[in-house]
């Protein structure tokens, strides 16, 4: 099923401010959450709906994504839809509900759950532009993939080699600060230690207390051969590490494809243009064609042949990827008109056009007449 437009779901322009997103996110969760809608499994999906759309609009970098992408894009991140409360977008309005609604408590097991479990790394998207004949044929090709690694002092800690956390002196290691409002608690993630609970206070020298490290990574890609302009290659575990020890991401590859000088590609046929002369056109011919493996093939052209007339080269096209034949060559004529002749020339095109009954120095006035005839 066709997904909505996240901007939709949440009632605001594409434009909008990230407050502007978080307000109306806020208003939609209200409204439809299911203590306040007992039973009422449209409300549910429209929480659940709302929830979703937030998670991605409220995040920079999947908002970014998503403009550009759309949902294929979120796909290629990583992103399956919004399950449960697994958005961490989504915590700090689940601790506001939770306690609103009276069970706080609840968010706040589960969240302490969540924080220190394992979690998957991020997913990458980068474009390769190949040629025409890379994507025809195949070919390995070699990217300097910049990328985060795991400190390899720290294992990915943050902590100095034999320290240890300490507990949050803001929210004292529970990973979460309330407030009161009149008759109202909120609970809300702690800032401080970003609801771990913990604070690196001797940071590891080599990260910086980060537990990642920039490396440059050098990948041999094999591009199969008839691959598609914006095609998507996953190279399995080549993204972000995972925190606290969870699964690298996935790298995607989309593919770009130069344009070629003399070919075009439609599906898995070539389509190129050949020029010839009048004469050619005019008595026939054999013509030699290039073909984008190298060599070369013959067509006949038969006398008479007009400009804009196709000739099909079988299996000459594209080998298609999922290995059902291989396209064909289209060869379109184009008939080149001769310039800058000489006064020879000029007179054996003019003795030529007295023997087809044509006057080159008077107004031909057949296609007219042949029209007003149909007219009337």
């Amino acid at each position: 099923m066709t997904k909505r437009d996240y901007y939709e779901i949440l009632g605001v322009p594409r434009n909008a401010t990230q407050e502007e997103i978080k307000r109306a996110y806020r208003r939609l969760a209200l409204k439809y959450h299911p203590d306040r809608n007992p039973g009422d499994k449209e409300a549910e999906e429209k929480f659940k709906e709302a929830a979703e759309a937030y998670s991605v609009l409220g995040d920079p970098q999947k908002r970014a994504t998503y403009d550009r992408y759309g949902h294929e894009g979120l796909r290629g991140e990583g992103f399956t839809g919004f399950t449960g409360f697994e958005s961490s977008l989504f915590e700090e309005f689940a601790d506001i509900l939770g306690s609103f609604f009276g069970f706080g408590d609840f968010f706040t097991s589960g969240e302490r759950r969540r924080r220190h479990s394992p979690r998957r790394g991020q997913d990458l998207i980068m474009e390769m532009e190949i040629t025409l004949e890379e994507a025809a044929f195949g070919i390995e090709k070699e990217i300097n993939l910049h990328r985060h690694e795991l400190c390899p002092t720290c294992r990915g800690r943050g902590l100095e080699p034999g320290t240890r956390p300490s507990a949050c002196p803001v929210c004292q290691g529970r990973g979460q600060v309330r407030s009161q409002h009149g008759f109202v608690i909120i609970t809300r993630t702690c800032s401080h230690c970003g609801g771990t609970g913990e604070i690196i206070s001797t940071p590891c020298r080599e990260c910086q207390g980060k537990g990642l490290v920039k490396r440059k990574k050098l990948l041999k890609i094999r591009i199969p051969a008839g691959i598609e302009e914006g095609a998507r290659l996953r190279i399995e575990g080549e993204g972000e590490p995972g925190e606290r020890e969870g699964l690298e991401g996935d790298l995607y590859l989309i593919i770009r494809t130069k344009p070629h000088e003399f070919f075009t590609r439609n599906g898995n046929n070539l389509y190129c243009e050949i020029p010839i002369s009048i004469t050619q056109a005019a008595l026939g011919a054999s013509i030699e064609i290039p073909t984008l493996d190298g060599n070369s093939e013959i067509i006949k052209i038969p006398p008479g042949t007009q400009t804009g007339e196709t000739f099909k080269i079988k299996g000459k096209g594209i080998k298609d990827i999922r290995g059902h034949g291989r396209g064909d060559l289209i060869v379109q004529v184009v008939v080149k008109t001769p310039t800058n002749l000489s006064k020879e020339q000029k007179a054996l095109l003019r003795e030529l056009a007295k023997h087809f009954g044509e006057d080159p120095d008077s107004v031909d006035r057949r296609i007219v007449s042949k029209y007003k005839s149909k007219v009337n």
